[in-house]
């Protein structure tokens, strides 16, 4: 097992007009299982290969137990990396593909032996192993790629977006098998996705990369409650956060907050939160799971009542996706909200929605920072 630490690692690709990754900072813990999350082309697998050794670094450094590892060839830092594609040999069986890495670097016949027939029983391959990869289901072929990285037995193991080929189905048994897999090993862990469900399940820490930042590290529940800014807040969370135009109104002993025509306590922010504000413009955020049908039963929570036009309705089964609109027409703003099942609204209807005015943030519309509640 092993610490990584990231210091001010960049990368500068040729031709490319702003680097792809920029001055990322970031450690890893001691048998951590650390996600790097963001949209496609943030710059997170060129971390990951950088890392691995398998892309040159722009600058910066890149260390493995306080060992700086820039120029050591891939093949010496004990990584084992699990790519998107499996990387499986197609000549090969089961078999000596769990031992191929282990043939290269001159382990003893016996103790190969031992090491692959035992992955293959953790695994569940033990009756696979004279299969070749073509005969293989893509779970089953997943994890022959986890298992030749387990028969390494690395410091620290890389993936690299490595559920995305699968279905539905076989993503989530695959997704629990990789969770399962590295609690046991306890190995150092950064995995790569874009796939929100995977960082949030699976990362004990996740770090939100976005054009080559970091924007926002920490563990997934915390950042999902606490989004650094907007970015955040609409790239964690299906349906994504509702964000709204509104306007402060500081004029009184508490600040409240005006959105369409009605006016809110905002409960968790005193006066100076807001210091300095010329412009009285700002941005709520509420999560979808924090709207209900009126009348609710909140258990005596705060909540605001919000007239609004129901736009259509999803029924999922277990529960119900309303997208609504707020204001008249030309000025409305959306608004979706996840209900329960029995709901009775239909598109065209009109309604009142309750808000939960406890699970309220607020972002600067220009930076899109989160401003801060009052400790």
């Amino acid at each position: 097992m092993a610490v990584v630490m990231i210091d001010k690692l960049s990368k500068h690709y040729a031709g490319g007009s702003e680097p792809a990754v920029k001055e990322m900072s970031l450690t890893v813990g001691d048998g951590e299982f650390m996600v790097l999350l963001g949209p496609s082309g943030c710059g997170k697998s060129s971390v990951l290969r950088m890392i691995a050794g398998l892309e040159p670094i722009t600058s910066g450094r890149v260390l493995i137990d306080g060992e700086v590892v820039n120029h050591v060839p891939a093949k010496d830092r004990n990584i084992a990396m699990v790519f998107q594609s499996y990387a499986l040999y197609p000549h090969m069986d089961v078999y000596s593909n769990l031992a191929f890495g282990l043939r290269r670097r001159g382990v003893d016949r016996a103790e190969i032996d031992g090491r692959v027939r035992a992955a293959a029983e953790k695994l569940g391959l033990a009756p696979f192993l004279g299969r070749k990869p073509q005969a293989l289901s893509g779970g089953q072929r997943q994890r022959v790629a986890l298992g030749r990285a387990i028969v390494r037995e690395p410091k620290v193991f890389l993936f690299d977006e490595p559920l995305s080929n699968l279905d539905a189905a076989l993503r989530v048994s695959t997704r629990n098998e990789l969770i399962k897999q590295q609690h046991e090993l306890a190995t150092t862990t950064i995995y790569v996705t874009h796939d929100q469900i995977e960082a949030m399940t699976m990362g004990d820490r996740i770090c939100i990369m976005n054009k080559g930042e970091v924007v926002q590290t920490g563990r997934p529940l915390d950042v999902y409650r606490q989004p650094a800014d907007m970015f955040v807040a609409r790239f964690l969370g299906n349906p994504p956060m509702n964000l709204l135009e509104a306007q402060l109104d500081l004029s009184g002993a508490a600040p409240m907050l005006s959105l369409d025509g009605t006016s809110l306590a905002l409960r968790d922010w005193a006066a100076p939160a807001f210091a300095g504000r010329e412009d009285k413009a700002v941005v709520l955020g509420v999560r979808p799971e924090d709207l209900y049908e009126a009348p609710v039963d909140m258990g005596g929570g705060p909540h605001h009542l919000l007239d609004a036009k129901v736009d259509a309705v999803e029924p999922l089964g277990a529960e119900t996706i309303l997208m609504l609109s707020l204001g008249a027409a030309g000025r409305a703003q959306e608004l979706v909200a996840r209900v329960g099942r029995t709901t009775c609204l239909r598109a065209g209807d009109r309604t009142r929605i309750a808000l939960d005015t406890a699970a309220l943030h607020l972002f600067e519309p220009a930076t899109g920072r989160s401003i801060p509640r009052t400790e």
